[in-house]
């Protein structure tokens, strides 16, 4: 697939074009509830993995163990889900599951595992009338096995999933969204984040959306163009109309590629996505968000072929490596802009006794591809 360009994305366009990654989705919304958990399983042995953090108020579990400097060198899989620091018990049921298949840093013998599970978690208390309707052991569970039972290649479900069910985006409904990019050089880079961001994903003043880019345009309809006035108009009455609430949020993201990558590198691709958060969401980074992102490194593919530094004179052969790692930080980048363009895009607006939330596709009355 093609859009806007000579950008490449991958078969299904999502996190799960990194061959072996698989991603399930747990949610439940009713009753008070409105929240859920996303995993994101890598392939049995694990997958290089690090994290950035940079939002101010972050809920997270494991991420020290990510620090390159430490032992654990991959892990299995990773959480993210809603609940805000209560939610990290979502972990627990992933954890369980991956003892069971005696995956995880071994320890010992047979089956002496300790699975390392980094989780992340964004504030969503509330959303559905019931304070205390959050992820638990049993949705962790249920969110890990839903990705073992996933084919490889799958698509992903977008929209009001996993941990996006009660996500809200700077006043509007937030989501889960994900994308991929296939580079020349055929490594395949992607990204999925859940959007609960203090800031706005659209320009206040025109109602485009922060992250489009005209290059983009096929693939999302928008190319960050102004809105007809008279539209604008009218979903800043509504927007000005809708109760105002503490901006406690959190933006979280895996960023993933098939290349092989150190510890030290993975860290720098999950340094160099959250520049593709500042693009679609402003502001970002706040005291009052936690945004994280996490990278994992598959280690299929290497960054550059054996011919390539056979042709390369050795003296620069440190610099063609460089320049194929910033092949890949540049996409990460740009993936995960567009991952939180299709969270937005994707989402359905919520009206219940937690609040109303209206959708940007309602709001700013722009139709589906779908015709939806």
């Amino acid at each position: 697939m093609t859009t806007g360009g000579a950008e490449r994305h991958g078969a299904v366009n999502a996190l799960t074009d990194v061959a072996g990654l698989r991603v399930g989705h747990a949610q439940r919304a009713g009753d008070g509830w409105l929240t859920g958990t996303t995993v994101v399983l890598a392939p049995e042995g694990g997958a290089v993995t690090a994290v950035d953090v940079r939002g101010g108020g972050p809920g997270t579990r494991e991420t020290d163990a990510l620090d390159p400097r430490n032992l654990v060198q991959s892990v299995e899989a990773i959480v993210l889900t809603g609940g805000s620091a209560y939610g990290l018990d979502a972990a627990g049921g992933v954890m369980a599951w991956l003892e069971e298949q005696g995956r995880g840093f071994r320890v010992g013998g047979p089956g002496q595992v300790v699975p390392v599970v980094p989780a992340a978690a964004l504030f969503d208390l509330g959303r559905g009338g019931d304070w205390s309707a959050r992820p638990d052991r049993a949705m962790g569970r249920a969110a890990v096995e839903a990705a073992a039972a996933t084919p490889e290649g799958a698509p992903v479900a977008q929209g009001c999933v996993g941990a996006g069910t009660g996500a809200v985006a700077g006043g509007l409904k937030g989501g889960v969204g994900t994308a991929s990019t296939v580079l020349p050089a055929g490594t395949t880079v992607a990204a999925l984040a859940a959007v609960n961001s203090s800031g706005s994903v659209a320009d206040p003043d025109t109602g485009a959306l922060w992250g489009a880019l005209p290059r983009w345009a096929d693939e999302f309809g928008l190319d960050g163009s102004p809105l007809p006035a008279a539209v604008h108009d009218r979903a800043r009455q509504r927007l000005a109309a809708l109760a105002r609430r503490p901006p406690l949020n959190t933006t979280l993201a895996v960023v993933a590629t098939d290349a092989v990558l150190t510890r030290a590198q993975a860290q720098k691709l999950a340094g160099a996505a959250h520049d593709g958060l500042a693009r679609a969401v402003r502001p970002v980074h706040l005291l009052s968000d936690g945004d994280t992102v996490f990278a994992l490194a598959t280690g299929r593919r290497p960054l550059l072929t054996p011919d390539a530094l056979a042709t390369t004179d050795p003296a620069f052969g440190v610099h063609l490596a460089a320049g194929a790692l910033d092949a890949v930080l540049a996409a990460g980048a740009d993936v995960l802009t567009r991952a939180v363009l299709h969270a937005v895009l994707s989402a359905e607006g919520v009206r219940g006794p937690g609040g109303d939330f209206p959708a940007y596709r309602e709001l700013y009355e722009i139709p589906r591809a779908d015709g939806g």
